[in-house]
This record gives C-alpha cells, structure tokens and sequence, in this order.
C-alpha cells in the first residue's frame, strides 16, 4: 500500500474529523470527543496548518494526525513553547499496518525542522516509546496539575533541546469540552451507538 503524507487541505477538515471519530468511538469511553477536540483546535491560536497531516492511499483519506502549540512553565513563571501531540487516528480496519507510525514520524520530523524543542503526549507507551518517548519526568516535566505517569511522554527533537524545559506542561484549552456541545457537535455526524467497553476499565 503506497501511503502519501499531506498538510490536510480545508476542504477535508470534516472528513479528518469524522476519521477521528470511527477511531476513537468506544474505546475510551461510551462515544468520543477528540474529533470535537480536533475541530477545536483548528480555531485556536495553537494551529499549526504544518503540522495538521493525513495520510493518503489511493487518493482517500485513511489516517490523520496533528500537533499544536502548548507551553511548560516553570517556577518562576517562564513559559518554554512545545507541541502537543494528538489525536492521531487511522481507519478502524487499517489500523496496525504502520500507517500511524508513517504519520507519527512525519509529524517529528516537520516539528524539528520548525525548529521546536520538544513533543508531549499522553498515550500508549508500548506504542510511543518506539518513536524515542519517554516519561516526560525524565526531563522535569510534569502535567499541570504537578503529576507523572507513564503514559505522559515527551520526545526532544535536538539533542539537549529540553534540558532548560523544566516544570508544569498546560495544553490548549481546547482539550477541555462541556457535554452539551459534544451532543450538539455530535447532531453533525451519522448516528453511531455507545457502548461501554472493556477497554475503557483496563
């Protein structure tokens, strides 16, 4: 399968938004929201068209990621630009084929060649790692709220990048979302059923 990475036009916001939506339904929680959070972010001052990918075969749409601008602040107040990274999403039934990882990489390497210091995410580490993730405590980096664990990652895109980056990591206010415009956003798209998982208990 021959996989082109492209900045996403906005003709195809939608669609990528709807992507995100089959990729994430059900799996964290009954539904999702990270397509109301990528729509969210693309009206922000984090946006990065640059960094906004999808990955393309056959002239369709099969993957999408994104990375916006966030900030660690440290004790004195100092505010350290960084991205944040995600969602990243790929079509239910070609996922594990390595096309998350295609846009994962090209991802990396645009931020580094925009010259910033660090990527943050939250997600798998079995999945992330691979990349050069690693416990953002590695580098003095916590979330906002002063916490670790191994799913909070971050990766330098140079050698030392992070080693002044030190303190709380805040991400975009669009991460944040009220139920009633998550229900309204949802009216937009075909109607799919909730159900609670397994997956969202392990």
């Amino acid at each position: 399968m021959e996989i082109l990475i492209e900045i996403t036009a906005e003709k195809d916001f939608f669609q990528t938004e709807n992507l995100t939506r089959e990729a994430f339904w059900n799996v964290y929680r009954p539904g999702c929201a990270e397509h109301l959070i990528l729509h969210n972010l693309r009206k922000t001052k984090s946006y990065i068209s640059e960094l906004d990918l999808v990955a393309v075969s056959g002239g369709k749409i099969i993957g999408h990621i994104i990375s916006t601008k966030a900030r660690v602040v440290g004790e004195a107040g100092i505010e350290h630009e960084v991205l944040c990274v995600g969602p990243l999403s790929v079509l239910p039934e070609l996922q594990k084929k390595g096309i998350g990882a295609k846009l994962m990489k090209s991802s990396i390497a645009i931020a580094r060649r925009l010259g910033y210091s660090g990527m943050i995410l939250f997600g798998n580490p079995d999945y992330y790692h691979r990349f050069g993730f690693r416990n953002a405590k590695e580098f003095g980096i916590t979330t906002k709220d002063g916490q670790n664990f191994e799913p909070f990652m971050a990766i330098e895109l140079n050698a030392n990048a992070l080693v002044h980056v030190q303190g709380r990591f805040f991400e975009d206010d669009a991460f944040e979302f009220d139920p009633e415009t998550l229900t309204a956003f949802e009216k937009l798209f075909p109607y799919k059923e909730k159900l609670v998982t397994d997956t969202q208990f392990k």
